[in-house]
């Protein structure tokens, strides 16, 4: 190929990307700290977003996992990622879980989960948020 001046090309793999971090939205501390035990239910959940890839495209999952049990207790899919998805996700997890105040909830620092509405639902249930720290997996790594 090379004496006749041809060559191949790469084609570039395609990322998905589900963590939009440079955001405006307020970023809470990480309270969870990789502490990722549990004596009881609903103390702790974690939760985070990942895609699935399909003959028709992508499909986005959002998850929520109860650290004691290790099950998960919440999702939603859908073939894009708008907010609306962590918060039906959320809403299935507390309709079937109804935490008392006190829970826990830990996530990335992603758009969906800093923004107002998802932190107003937490807030009115009286649920702690906790965030990773910037661009560190090993915070979230039980969902990771």
């Amino acid at each position: 190929m090379r004496i006749h001046g041809l060559g191949s090309r790469k084609r570039r793999r395609f990322r998905v990307v589900t963590t939009d971090s440079k955001h405006l939205h307020p970023v809470a501390p990480n309270v969870l700290g990789r502490d990722f035990e549990a004596t009881a239910p609903n103390q702790k959940w974690l939760a985070d977003l990942t895609y699935i890839p399909t003959d028709e495209g992508w499909l986005y999952l959002a998850l929520l996992l109860d650290l004691f049990s290790r099950k998960l207790v919440g999702w939603a899919m859908s073939a894009t990622v708008p907010q609306e998805l962590t918060l039906a996700a959320l809403a299935v997890a507390l309709g079937w879980r109804n935490p008392a105040p006190g829970l826990m909830h830990h996530s990335d620092r992603g758009s969906q989960y800093a923004a107002s509405d998802y932190r107003k639902v937490l807030q009115a249930r009286g649920i702690t948020v906790s965030m990773s720290r910037k661009g560190d997996c090993w915070d979230n790594t039980p969902m990771e």
